[in-house]
């Protein structure tokens, strides 16, 4: 199957080397050259800009953005509208907000051009391990870039089928779900983020109160210094905090165990605002999410070892680096 992508960075570029290793053939563009001209070297067909790019796909064409959301998604999508035909596709796989959805879908449909959006989680290690993705839009979309999802999302792997699923969607399995309509997708995604927020929140505060057993304030019987690292280790086999992101805990505490590389300043990428404003919209109680986000605000101001840790676990699955303090 043919598909093109705009924006090749961590994710996007990845992706492309995902669907090709499956044998789909991919048009790419960025607007950095080098980028565009690794994968030209790795079997894709590189494009020099949006009507190069669209003049090489089969109609009907389907077009990937993979952009930072906001003013790069937006003038990217735009651009396209004026450029595809009727039954052509426009796939958002970034984390734009559900609302910017619904409205592109809208304006799109008016030029008879359909739109789908993917929230996409996997990060820098997607390429091997594949992404999940969820997906709104269209079901008839949805179903005619099934070989494409099959190909990005990891499979049904060896984990063991969940009771009493017999007869469910096998996508789900596969490691891809259509989510509903437009703006679903990343509405799940955005829940995704949400959540992943307070995961990361309770590892670095459960290792900030490790890393401090050992204060003088508690008396010598009651000190204690442990090794972060091989606390993660064990943890990592058969308790019921096991998980990837305590995976990654333990490769970060392996590597430096004081995390010494990391000052402790904690971005939000968006998502967690969005997971609070819609608990508030809803009037859903979300203690713990509001909370992570919280720690994040306060992680710019002043910084702790807990906050060195969600540093470090956002480098190790998305490739995150430290922004300097303001």
């Amino acid at each position: 199957m043919q598909l093109a992508m705009v924006g090749l960075g961590r994710m996007g570029a990845n992706l492309v080397r995902r669907l090709m290793r499956a044998g789909h053939e991919c048009v790419v563009y960025d607007r950095d050259a080098s980028a565009v001209d690794a994968l030209a070297a790795q079997g894709a067909w590189p494009a020099r800009g949006l009507d190069e790019l669209v003049a090489h796909l089969h109609a009907p064409r389907a077009v990937w953005v993979m952009l930072p959301h906001g003013a790069a998604t937006e003038a990217t999508i735009a651009e396209l509208a004026h450029k595809l035909s009727p039954g052509d596709l426009v796939i958002d796989g970034g984390n734009s907000h559900h609302h910017d959805d619904v409205r592109r879908a809208r304006e799109l449909a008016a030029r008879s051009i359909h739109y789908v959006d993917i929230g996409t989680s996997g990060g820098v290690w997607g390429l091997e391990r594949g992404y999940c993705l969820m997906i709104g839009g269209p079901a008839a979309c949805v179903q005619r870039l099934a070989p494409l999802f099959d190909a990005l999302a990891p499979g049904a792997g060896s984990l063991a089928r969940t009771p009493a699923r017999e007869g469910a969607p096998g996508n789900v399995e596969r490691g891809w779900l259509h989510c509903g309509p437009a703006g679903a997708g990343h509405f799940v995604k955005m829940i995704h983020n949400g959540i992943e927020y307070g995961m990361m929140q309770a590892l670095a505060e459960g290792f900030d109160i490790l890393r401090n057993a050992d204060k003088s304030s508690f008396g010598a019987e009651h000190q204690y210094r442990f090794d972060l690292a091989d606390i993660a280790e064990v943890w990592r086999r058969g308790s019921v905090v096991s998980s990837w992101l305590l995976d990654l805990a333990a490769q970060a505490l392996a590597g430096d165990a004081q995390l010494a590389g990391y000052t402790g300043v904690v971005e939000d990428s968006g998502e967690g605002r969005w997971t609070v404003q819609a608990a508030v919209d809803e009037a859903v109680p979300a203690e713990v999410l509001t909370a992570a986000l919280y720690a994040r605000f306060r992680s710019r101001q002043d910084h702790t070892f807990a906050d060195k840790m969600l540093s470090a676990l956002r480098r190790q699955f998305g490739g995150h680096v430290e922004q300097p303090k303001a």
